[in-house]
This record gives C-alpha cells, structure tokens and sequence, in this order.
C-alpha cells in the first residue's frame, strides 16, 4: 500500500513537492492551504525574479539549491509554456566605499558558477547595461531572469491534480497529532491520517512546528517589503534589474529597480518590521504576532543590533522623500513624481533564533514521520523545485525518519 503524505501549505514550495512526489507515485499526496487558492502569500507578493546565485555563501544549502532550482524553473517554464525572461541583474557599487562589498559578491558569484558573470569597472561600460544608471563599478549577472511565480503555482496544482492528487483549499491546519506510526492532521471541517507529515508553512511555520513538539526556536518574524511602481513613461529607465551592494550585516538586499515579467517596472523593496505575520500594510496590526516578537528571547539583540537600520527603513517607509532618496542614488534622473503609487506589499518569512541572530540558510527538521521546512527566505522561490528533490532524498527515504 502507498503511503498516505500530508503536505501542509500550498506556496510553490509546498506545491512543488506535491507535484514531485505525485508525479513519481511516491504516495498519496494531500495538500492543506487554509487560504482559498494556492500561492497567496510570499509566492504571490514578491518580484518574480529567478536569482542567478551571488549572494549566498558558497557550498550552503541556498547556494547549492538555487543553482539547480534555476535550472529547472527555466525548464518547468519553456515545458508549460509560461513567460521566462532573462532581463540581467546589474549589481552597483555607487561609491568606493562598496568595493569590498563588491568584490565579496563576486568572489561568491565564481565559486557559486553563476553564468557569464561579468565585472565592470567604468561608468562606460555600467552604461552600456543600464543606460541611465550611476556607479563606480558593477557585476552583471545576464541570465538572472523574472517569472510569474503565481502562475507556475497554478501549473504546478494542475499537475498534482492530474497526477491524483489532492489539494485542500480552505483547510487551515489547526493540530498535529502522532498516533503511533501514524500522523493525524486536523482542520476546523475535517480530520486525516497520513503516514509522513511535511510542512512547507512558510509564515506560520514556526507555529505549525509547535503542533508537533518541535522547538519554538526558530522563530519566524515577519518583515514586510513595500514596493513602488514606475510610471510607465519612465520605464525606458531601467532595462534590467538594478540592485545595490547588499549590507553584509542584514539579510535584505535593499531598495532596487526590477523590470517585472510583464514589464512593469517597481522600486523596492524596504524591508519594515510587520505587526501581523500577514500584515501588508501598516494597518494590519495582530496584537499577538506583535506581542510575541516582541517576548521573544532574542528581541533585544536583535533590536540592539539592527536599531539604526530599522529606524532608517521604518522612516522610509512612512516618508516618501527618504524611499526616493535610496533610489535615486543609483539613477539620477528619477524624479519622485516617477514613483506614481505603493504596489502590493509582500512579507518574507524570517527566522531568527532564542540568541537574536536571523537564520541565513535553508533549514529543515525532522520530528518522527513528520518534516518541518523551519526556514525558506529567498530564494525558496527560485529553488523550491530542487527543495523539493532535497526534501524527498534527505527526509523521506530515511527507514528510521
């Protein structure tokens, strides 16, 4: 008899890996998603950008997992027909200062063998690029392209269909239990029991972790990322992706230009403390998300550390002078009437540990038969069908997991 596997969450990750296991009769395959479609939280909210691989530490789990998870979004796109442009990601050093910084990324670039990854070291040849663009120096990574991640979700749950399995919407997983070998998952309308458990919960995956007795640590804390669009008669100012020198000491990349699959071009994003695990925009408060960071073990090394920063995002969040200012360093033409109205925002799960130190890489555990995804941050997206392969060679072909 096949196995019976639960798959908690229906982002790309988790869609992915339903889409692996079914296609290859591993089990029969349920997928629980408690909103009422697939792909309506980070999958949905994030700039579609398929990364090349040249910020993550060589030989990591990121690292490792982009390089062929790019690989095969590309192929999974040209199979089913979906757009997969490669639009070329210029990484900028506006001022001298950012050397280091750059060459660090390059030095990472090589080792990871991100593809014609070429340094520039002249204004000339930055323009060349990106023709309106302003720096001292640059790497440019050509085949990072843009997709639309929301519609390879969407191929992917028709796979899984096809294949016979089954994808819950509406279905909020609300408890875990284990009953001998077995795994029982409820929701508020119905119960199940599976053989192997896999959560893929993204926002709420530290939640879902305490169902099954796995530690609270990491925890997930959500930073919300607010994007500006480009008012259409400026587009002729970016033809890529412009991207910033990323600061070694925080895990976001900070404000950059990206040409969206659909040729939309936005500014963004920030990346602001959100007072909800799904809170899109300042309004969106839930006191107990917000009570819990801030109870959190680690909140004060991590407040103490990053204080300056976060005050530095928060403000440009709430003052569209500051936002336009970040940008307008690396194209001297934008003017702030350019950036026209605030996009969907998007909130990146973010897990950081009891001591205040925010997990880098990917990171999985193991509780029985049931497997927990505790942290997936960019780039999960670009990765989630080589996560998928890692997931099922490394957790569920154990005999004693």
């Amino acid at each position: 008899m096949s196995d019976r596997i639960g798959i908690i969450g229906g982002g790309i990750v988790g869609i992915a890996l339903a889409r692996a296991l079914s296609e290859r009769g591993i089990g029969e395959v349920t997928v629980f998603e408690k909103e009422e479609r697939v792909a309506a939280h980070q999958t949905g909210h994030n700039s579609g950008v398929v990364h090349a691989g040249l910020y993550y530490k060589p030989g990591s789990l990121k690292a490792r997992l982009c390089a062929l998870g790019r690989v095969s979004i590309r192929e999974y796109c040209e199979q089913k027909n979906l757009p997969f442009h490669e639009v070329g990601k210029l990484v900028v050093a506006v001022t001298t200062d950012e050397l280091p910084a750059l060459a660090e990324i390059e030095r990472r670039s090589i080792e990871n063998g991100v593809p014609d990854l070429a340094r520039l070291d002249s204004q000339a040849a930055l323009r060349d690029i990106e023709p309106h663009v302003a720096g001292v120096a640059a790497v440019h990574s050509p085949h990072t392209a843009v997709v639309d991640y929301a519609a390879i979700t969407e191929a992917m749950a028709q796979d899984v269909r096809a294949s016979g399995g089954r994808i819950l919407l509406g279905h909020e997983v609300v408890a875990i239990r284990r009953e001998g070998a077995t795994v029982r998952v409820l929701t508020p309308v119905s119960e199940h029991v599976f053989d192997r458990v896999i959560a893929c919960a993204g926002l709420q995956s530290d939640v879902v972790a305490t169902y099954v007795g796995a530690s609270a640590s990491p925890k997930i804390l959500p930073f919300r990322g607010e994007y500006w669009a480009l008012a259409g008669s400026r587009n002729h100012l970016v033809r890529g992706m412009i991207y910033p020198v990323p600061d070694p000491r925080f895990p976001f990349l900070g404000v950059h230009f990206t040409r969206g699959v659909y040729d939309d071009i936005h500014v963004g994003p920030n990346a602001v403390p959100a007072l909800a695990r799904e809170g899109y925009t300042w309004p969106t408060i839930s006191p107990k998300d917000t009570w819990d960071s801030l109870r959190w073990p680690g909140a004060p090394a991590l407040a103490t550390q990053h204080w300056r920063m976060g005050v530095d995002e928060i403000s440009a969040s709430l003052l569209k002078p500051l936002y336009y200012r970040k940008a307008r360093k690396f194209i001297p033409e934008l003017k702030m009437s350019d950036l026209t109205a605030k996009t969907a925002a998007g909130v990146r799960a973010q897990a950081w540990g009891a001591d205040g130190s925010l997990l880098d890489d990917f990171a999985v555990d193991q509780i029985g038969p049931v497997t927990l995804l505790r942290n997936a941050p960019s780039p999960a997206a670009t990765s989630s069908l080589a996560i998928a392969d890692y997931i099922i060679e490394h957790y569920l072909s154990s005999s004693d997991a």
